[in-house]
This record gives C-alpha cells, structure tokens and sequence, in this order.
C-alpha cells in the first residue's frame, strides 16, 4: 500500500512541471523575441556606383634593363670614372685602362701600312712600264688592305681601353679597384648598372584569368598598380607590358610584366609588391561596407532591415572586397537598409536603428 501511494505522489509532481512547462512555452508561429527589447543597431544603404574590378598577384620588382660592365681586352685599370650609386648616361666614361700599349701597337702598324703604300705605288709605276708582273702588284695590293684592316683592329682595341655605359642608368657597388690588372675573360665585370626609369613588374596570376585578360587587352592598355605589401600604399601605377607565352604547369599560373614610369623612384629592383592589375569597372555596382558581410556555416549573409523594423538573414554572394567596402553580385537590392557590424542579432530581433556614420536618437 505504500509503495501506490509513493507512485501517486510521484506522477502528482511529474504533472505539475509538464503543465508549468507548457504553460511557459510560446504558442505556435510566434517568434522567441516577442517581449524583448530593441536590440540597437547602426544601419547603412546598399548603393549603386562603379566598381574597379581588381586581380591581384606577388611580383617582384625588376630593372628595366641591368647591364654588367666588363673589360673588352686585358690591361691595368688605371681610372674608376664613376662614384658608386651614381646616375650615368649612356656614353658616360666609367673607367679607363692603361692606353699606352695599344696606342704603340696602333703606331706599329700604322708605320707599316704607310709603307706598303709606297711600295704600291711604286709598283703601279713598274707595272704601267711593264717592268713587273701584274701579280707582283697584285700582291702588293693584298698587304696594303691586310695593313689597313690591322690598323682598324688597332684602333678598336685602343677604343676598348675607355669604357662606357651603354644605357641610361645607376651604377652600383664597384666590383674591382682602380689599379688591378684585368682581363676580357674575368668572371666578374666592373660594375653593374641598372635602368630604373622606367621599371619593370613581374607577377603571377591564376591560369583561369588569362582569357580575361587577353579580352580586355585586345580593347586597350591595362592598368596595373603596385601596392606595398601592406596592402593599401600605392607605390606607382603603370601598364601591363607582356603577358608571357607559356603557363607554368607546376602552379598553374601565367606570369606577366607591367612597367612603371618610377619617376620617384619608390620602385627598387629586387623589391616585393603586390601588382594589382585592373581588369575591368563593374557599371552601377551594389556596395555595401564589408561589415555588413558576416559568414555563416551556409555561407555569407546579411541582416536586412525590414518595414516593420525587425531584421531578417539575406544570403549574399560577395564579388571583392576592396577599401572597406563589400561589391555584392547576389542577394541584395539597391537602396536595402542592412545592419553594419550586429553580432547580437537572430532573425525577427526587432532594432533600433541610426544611420552608418551617424549617432542614435540616445547620443550614443
């Protein structure tokens, strides 16, 4: 009989917290936040305006063209024409070796040119009396021209001893000191110099973007800025200048090279940058700020603000991000009201709203 009575009890109270239970529970198709109060929430608009739309890739920073200055015969470095870091043009005289041995190998032959042409024109004489065969003075001939030829030689190898830039450019560090010996074979020259007006960009792009891009060079030149690798310093902007002729099977990417006016010389040859090449503007955009962009487990959405001021989930498809602001290809329409930035927020959450920029009606 106790035991019954103790099951009794026991089904009296389990009674009880079922009906206080439902009697606690909302009533079907109301939203959990009835009776909550307005979460408050800074708003933007969606807008319309044109879009840049921007590809971007690592590249490197190149000289436009990078020579190394070598000796072109062998003799002592008698002068080091140029200061280290210096701006040169061509034809600039960089350094000078030692001349007197090829100006006196010059004067040799020279000496024995002018007098085979004696001797050719003393045979001319003969051969006009009929005392010499023509061969005689044929032969004659031939030394005289092999003599002019040696004299030539001479004096291109004299040349060599001065030498010069062959581009515009800055020198760099000197690789040797004045009063070495040298030698057209060294390994190492005398000095590099660069072109850094203007400069060169190499960077890479996915392998898929080349069709894209070939369209768009095909109606113009392409614009293609380098940004610090903060990601927001632009250092110059320039245009595309080759697309290279072969994709790189092992990353799947193209390599392309734009080039820079550098008139600040911002750009340095060996330089990191990220190369932002501008493949198009996308007319009448939707943008909104980026925040407006929170992610999801399905995905990207937004909160839209409706007319009776509760809030509801917008998948959103997202173009770029750029500046701040999100460029929205899906899911939005112009002039929408979205919440920038709520994390408190659950879909029918009633708001209290004050424009991006702006203060609420409390001040705060």
């Amino acid at each position: 009989m106790l035991k019954i009575k103790q099951c009794n009890i026991g089904l009296i109270c389990l009674s009880i917290i079922i009906g206080a239970t439902c009697g606690c529970r909302p009533s079907a198709g109301k939203p959990a936040t009835i009776g909550m109060p307005p979460v408050p929430v800074v708003t933007g608009k969606v807008l319309q305006k044109d879009v840049p739309i921007y590809l971007d890739g690592l590249g490197t920073v190149q000289a436009f063209n990078a020579v190394t200055i070598r000796v072109r015969v062998d003799g002592e470095l008698k002068k080091i024409a140029f200061i280290e870091g210096q701006d040169v043009k061509a034809g600039d005289v960089l350094a000078q070796l030692d001349p007197d041995p090829f100006r006196a190998a010059l004067a040799q032959v020279e000496a024995q040119l002018a007098n085979a042409r004696l001797d050719l024109q003393r045979d001319a004489e003969q051969l006009a009396a009929k005392i010499i065969a023509q061969q005689v003075f044929d032969t004659q001939q031939a030394l005289v021209n092999q003599l002019a030829a040696a004299v030539n030689s001479a004096q291109v190898q004299l040349n060599y001893t001065t030498i010069t830039s062959p581009i515009d450019g800055r020198t760099g560090v000197r690789l040797i000191d004045q009063g070495n010996i040298v030698h057209a074979t060294d390994a190492n020259g005398l000095v590099v110099v660069t072109q850094l007006k203007p400069i060169s960009v190499v960077f890479t792009l996915p392998e898929q973007n080349l069709p894209a891009i070939q369209k768009e060079r095909a109606n113009g030149d392409i614009s293609v800025v380098a940004v610090d690798r903060d990601n927001r310093t632009v250092l110059e902007t320039g245009q595309l200048a080759v697309i290279d002729n072969q994709i790189d099977i092992t990353t799947g990417t193209i390599r392309l090279k734009a080039t820079f006016p550098n008139e600040n010389l911002r750009l340095w040859p060996g330089q990191f940058v990220n190369a932002r090449l501008l493949l198009t503007t996308r007319k009448n955009g939707l943008v909104v700020p980026a925040s407006v962009v929170q992610r999801g487990p399905d995905g990207p959405y937004a909160f839209v603000v409706k007319d009776d001021q509760t809030v509801t989930i917008q998948p959103v498809k997202v173009g770029q991000i750029e500046h701040e602001e999100a460029l929205i290809d899906e899911g939005l329409q112009p002039g929408r009201e979205v919440v920038v930035g709520q994390y408190r927020l659950q879909p029918g959450s009633k708001v209290k709203t004050a424009q991006a920029g702006k203060p609420s009606a409390s001040g705060k």
